[in-house]
Protein backbone atom coordinates (compact mmCIF):
# COMPACT_ATOMS: atom_id res chain seq x y z
CA UNK A 1 0.00 0.00 0.00
CA UNK A 2 1.86 3.08 -1.22
CA UNK A 3 2.38 6.21 0.88
CA UNK A 4 0.89 4.82 4.06
CA UNK A 5 1.31 7.34 6.92
CA UNK A 6 4.51 6.81 8.91
CA UNK A 7 4.18 5.54 12.47
CA UNK A 8 0.83 3.84 11.91
CA UNK A 9 0.75 0.07 11.91
CA UNK A 10 -1.34 -1.70 9.30
CA UNK A 11 -2.34 -5.24 8.52
CA UNK A 12 -4.33 -6.47 5.53
CA UNK A 13 -5.99 -9.88 5.85
CA UNK A 14 -7.76 -11.80 3.12
CA UNK A 15 -10.43 -13.02 5.55
CA UNK A 16 -11.22 -12.34 9.21
CA UNK A 17 -14.21 -13.12 11.35
CA UNK A 18 -14.39 -9.43 12.33
CA UNK A 19 -11.81 -6.66 12.24
CA UNK A 20 -13.19 -5.34 15.53
CA UNK A 21 -12.92 -8.77 17.13
CA UNK A 22 -9.33 -9.09 15.93
CA UNK A 23 -8.48 -5.62 17.26
CA UNK A 24 -9.95 -6.53 20.65
CA UNK A 25 -7.90 -9.73 20.71
CA UNK A 26 -4.75 -7.80 19.81
CA UNK A 27 -5.41 -5.17 22.47
CA UNK A 28 -5.92 -7.89 25.10
CA UNK A 29 -2.56 -9.35 24.05
CA UNK A 30 -0.83 -6.02 24.65
CA UNK A 31 -0.89 -4.29 21.25
CA UNK A 32 -0.67 -0.55 21.91
CA UNK A 33 -1.49 0.82 18.47
CA UNK A 34 -2.21 2.92 16.63
CA UNK A 35 -2.92 0.01 14.30
CA UNK A 36 -5.25 -0.36 11.32
CA UNK A 37 -6.55 -3.89 10.78
CA UNK A 38 -8.18 -4.38 7.38
CA UNK A 39 -9.86 -7.40 5.84
CA UNK A 40 -10.87 -8.03 2.25
CA UNK A 41 -13.88 -9.91 3.60
CA UNK A 42 -15.33 -10.67 7.02
CA UNK A 43 -17.38 -13.71 7.99
CA UNK A 44 -18.85 -12.40 11.25
CA UNK A 45 -18.83 -8.61 10.98
CA UNK A 46 -21.21 -6.87 13.33
CA UNK A 47 -22.79 -3.49 13.79
CA UNK A 48 -24.37 -1.61 16.67
CA UNK A 49 -26.29 -3.62 19.27
CA UNK A 50 -24.78 -6.86 17.95
CA UNK A 51 -26.53 -6.68 14.58
CA UNK A 52 -24.94 -8.60 11.73
CA UNK A 53 -23.16 -6.52 9.09
CA UNK A 54 -22.67 -8.07 5.65
CA UNK A 55 -19.05 -7.68 4.56
CA UNK A 56 -18.40 -9.66 1.37
CA UNK A 57 -15.41 -9.17 -0.92
CA UNK A 58 -15.74 -5.73 -2.49
CA UNK A 59 -16.70 -4.01 0.74
CA UNK A 60 -14.28 -1.95 2.82
CA UNK A 61 -13.82 -3.20 6.36
CA UNK A 62 -11.23 -1.88 8.79
CA UNK A 63 -10.70 -1.18 12.47
CA UNK A 64 -8.43 1.34 14.11
CA UNK A 65 -6.98 0.39 17.50
CA UNK A 66 -5.80 3.33 19.59
CA UNK A 67 -4.84 3.95 23.20
CA UNK A 68 -5.29 6.05 25.17
CA UNK A 69 -8.53 7.12 23.47
CA UNK A 70 -9.06 10.52 25.10
CA UNK A 71 -12.75 11.46 25.04
CA UNK A 72 -14.02 8.11 23.76
CA UNK A 73 -17.68 9.16 23.72
CA UNK A 74 -17.10 11.54 20.81
CA UNK A 75 -15.12 9.19 18.61
CA UNK A 76 -18.12 7.85 16.69
CA UNK A 77 -19.15 11.39 15.69
CA UNK A 78 -15.60 12.23 14.64
CA UNK A 79 -15.32 8.98 12.67
CA UNK A 80 -18.54 9.74 10.79
CA UNK A 81 -17.21 13.17 9.89
CA UNK A 82 -13.92 11.75 8.60
CA UNK A 83 -15.73 9.03 6.66
CA UNK A 84 -18.08 11.57 5.09
CA UNK A 85 -15.15 13.66 3.82
CA UNK A 86 -13.29 10.60 2.53
CA UNK A 87 -16.29 9.43 0.51
CA UNK A 88 -16.83 12.91 -0.89
CA UNK A 89 -13.16 12.97 -1.89
CA UNK A 90 -13.43 9.78 -3.94
CA UNK A 91 -16.74 10.69 -5.60
CA UNK A 92 -16.49 14.46 -5.98
CA UNK A 93 -20.23 14.67 -5.18
CA UNK A 94 -20.69 16.37 -1.78
CA UNK A 95 -24.34 17.11 -2.53
CA UNK A 96 -25.15 13.39 -2.45
CA UNK A 97 -23.99 12.83 1.12
CA UNK A 98 -25.47 13.64 4.52
CA UNK A 99 -24.69 12.78 8.13
CA UNK A 100 -27.43 11.04 10.10
CA UNK A 101 -27.16 11.02 13.87
CA UNK A 102 -25.29 9.48 15.50
CA UNK A 103 -22.77 8.22 12.94
CA UNK A 104 -24.34 7.15 9.66
CA UNK A 105 -23.16 8.55 6.34
CA UNK A 106 -26.03 8.52 3.85
CA UNK A 107 -25.50 8.51 0.10
CA UNK A 108 -28.51 9.64 -1.89
CA UNK A 109 -30.51 9.18 1.31
CA UNK A 110 -29.46 5.52 1.61
CA UNK A 111 -27.21 3.79 4.12
CA UNK A 112 -23.76 3.02 2.76
CA UNK A 113 -21.62 2.60 5.86
CA UNK A 114 -21.52 1.57 9.49
CA UNK A 115 -19.36 2.60 12.44
CA UNK A 116 -18.93 0.55 15.61
CA UNK A 117 -16.92 1.88 18.58
CA UNK A 118 -15.95 -0.54 21.34
CA UNK A 119 -13.98 0.21 24.50
CA UNK A 120 -11.68 -1.82 26.70
CA UNK A 121 -11.21 -1.09 30.39
CA UNK A 122 -8.35 -1.71 32.75
CA UNK A 123 -8.54 -0.88 36.47
CA UNK A 124 -11.86 0.98 36.05
CA UNK A 125 -10.55 3.27 33.30
CA UNK A 126 -10.86 3.25 29.54
CA UNK A 127 -7.60 1.76 28.30
CA UNK A 128 -8.15 1.36 24.58
CA UNK A 129 -10.68 1.96 21.85
CA UNK A 130 -11.40 0.07 18.64
CA UNK A 131 -13.09 2.02 15.90
CA UNK A 132 -14.62 -0.22 13.25
CA UNK A 133 -15.67 1.16 9.87
CA UNK A 134 -17.53 -0.74 7.17
CA UNK A 135 -18.35 0.75 3.78
CA UNK A 136 -20.30 -0.65 0.86
CA UNK A 137 -17.53 0.35 -1.50
CA UNK A 138 -17.54 -1.86 -4.60
CA UNK A 139 -20.59 -4.03 -4.13
CA UNK A 140 -23.19 -4.20 -6.88
CA UNK A 141 -26.41 -2.94 -5.34
CA UNK A 142 -28.34 -5.46 -7.43
CA UNK A 143 -26.75 -8.23 -5.30
CA UNK A 144 -28.19 -6.85 -2.05
CA UNK A 145 -30.98 -8.88 -0.46
CA UNK A 146 -34.25 -7.50 -1.74
CA UNK A 147 -35.30 -6.15 1.65
CA UNK A 148 -32.15 -3.97 1.77
CA UNK A 149 -32.21 -2.49 -1.73
CA UNK A 150 -34.60 0.28 -0.71
CA UNK A 151 -32.44 1.12 2.31
CA UNK A 152 -28.80 0.75 1.27
CA UNK A 153 -26.46 1.48 -1.59
CA UNK A 154 -22.75 1.39 -2.47
CA UNK A 155 -20.26 4.08 -3.39
CA UNK A 156 -19.41 2.49 -6.73
CA UNK A 157 -23.11 2.36 -7.67
CA UNK A 158 -23.24 6.17 -7.53
CA UNK A 159 -19.72 6.79 -8.82
CA UNK A 160 -20.24 4.66 -11.90
CA UNK A 161 -16.97 2.78 -11.49
CA UNK A 162 -15.00 0.89 -8.87
CA UNK A 163 -13.17 2.69 -6.10
CA UNK A 164 -9.51 1.85 -5.50
CA UNK A 165 -9.72 0.33 -2.02
CA UNK A 166 -6.07 0.99 -1.11
CA UNK A 167 -6.31 4.63 -2.17
CA UNK A 168 -9.58 4.97 -0.23
CA UNK A 169 -7.94 3.50 2.90
CA UNK A 170 -5.05 5.96 2.72
CA UNK A 171 -7.34 8.92 2.17
CA UNK A 172 -9.69 7.85 4.95
CA UNK A 173 -6.89 7.46 7.44
CA UNK A 174 -5.30 10.83 6.66
CA UNK A 175 -8.64 12.65 6.98
CA UNK A 176 -9.62 10.69 10.08
CA UNK A 177 -6.24 11.28 11.74
CA UNK A 178 -6.52 15.05 11.24
CA UNK A 179 -10.11 15.06 12.53
CA UNK A 180 -9.26 12.97 15.61
CA UNK A 181 -6.28 15.22 16.36
CA UNK A 182 -8.47 18.34 16.11
CA UNK A 183 -11.01 16.81 18.49
CA UNK A 184 -8.29 15.74 20.93
CA UNK A 185 -6.90 19.27 20.98
CA UNK A 186 -10.13 21.26 21.12
CA UNK A 187 -12.91 18.85 21.99
CA UNK A 188 -16.05 18.44 19.91
CA UNK A 189 -16.25 22.23 19.62
CA UNK A 190 -13.26 22.10 17.27
CA UNK A 191 -15.11 19.95 14.71
CA UNK A 192 -18.74 20.73 15.52
CA UNK A 193 -19.10 23.37 12.75
CA UNK A 194 -17.93 20.81 10.17
CA UNK A 195 -20.35 18.22 11.55
CA UNK A 196 -23.28 20.64 11.50
CA UNK A 197 -22.49 21.71 7.92
CA UNK A 198 -22.93 18.08 6.83
CA UNK A 199 -25.86 17.35 9.14
CA UNK A 200 -29.11 17.40 7.16
CA UNK A 201 -31.52 16.28 9.89
CA UNK A 202 -32.73 19.59 11.43
CA UNK A 203 -36.36 20.14 10.50
CA UNK A 204 -36.89 16.48 9.52
CA UNK A 205 -39.52 14.28 11.09
CA UNK A 206 -37.86 11.50 13.05
CA UNK A 207 -38.64 8.56 15.28
CA UNK A 208 -36.17 7.54 17.98
CA UNK A 209 -36.02 4.13 19.64
CA UNK A 210 -34.12 4.53 22.89
CA UNK A 211 -31.98 1.89 24.57
CA UNK A 212 -34.78 0.96 27.00
CA UNK A 213 -37.13 0.25 24.08
CA UNK A 214 -39.23 3.40 24.45
CA UNK A 215 -39.96 5.48 21.36
CA UNK A 216 -40.10 9.20 20.69
CA UNK A 217 -41.55 10.93 17.63
CA UNK A 218 -41.05 14.52 16.63
CA UNK A 219 -38.79 16.89 14.73
CA UNK A 220 -34.99 17.02 14.81
CA UNK A 221 -33.60 20.35 15.95
CA UNK A 222 -29.82 19.92 15.98
CA UNK A 223 -26.96 18.66 18.12
CA UNK A 224 -25.65 19.87 21.47
CA UNK A 225 -22.05 20.63 22.39
CA UNK A 226 -21.61 17.05 23.64
CA UNK A 227 -23.04 15.51 20.46
CA UNK A 228 -26.48 14.71 21.90
CA UNK A 229 -29.40 14.98 19.48
CA UNK A 230 -31.97 17.66 20.26
CA UNK A 231 -35.54 17.08 19.15
CA UNK A 232 -38.98 18.53 19.73
CA UNK A 233 -41.47 15.81 20.53
CA UNK A 234 -44.98 15.85 19.15
CA UNK A 235 -46.23 16.70 22.63
CA UNK A 236 -44.24 19.96 22.41
CA UNK A 237 -41.41 19.28 24.87
CA UNK A 238 -37.78 19.53 23.76
CA UNK A 239 -35.58 16.57 24.72
CA UNK A 240 -31.98 15.45 24.39
CA UNK A 241 -31.24 11.99 23.02
CA UNK A 242 -27.88 10.61 24.10
CA UNK A 243 -28.20 7.14 22.57
CA UNK A 244 -30.72 5.40 20.35
CA UNK A 245 -31.72 4.40 16.84
CA UNK A 246 -33.14 7.12 14.61
CA UNK A 247 -35.47 6.60 11.69
CA UNK A 248 -36.00 9.45 9.24
CA UNK A 249 -39.50 9.98 7.92
CA UNK A 250 -39.80 10.14 4.15
CA UNK A 251 -39.98 13.64 2.77
CA UNK A 252 -43.51 14.95 3.20
CA UNK A 253 -44.41 12.34 5.82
Amino acid sequence: MRSWPAGIGREVHDVLDSTNAEALRRAAAGEAGPLWIMALSQTAARGRRGRAWASPAGNFGATLLIRPPGDAALRSFVAALGLFDAMVAVTGRPELFALKWPNDVLLGGLKTSGILVELGAEAARVAFLVLGIGVNLNVDRATFPEEFRALATSVSSHRGRRVDRAAFARRLYRILEATLDACAAGGFAAVRPRFEARFRMPGRRIRVRELDGSELAGTALGIDADGALRMRCDAGDEVRVVAGDVTLAKDGA
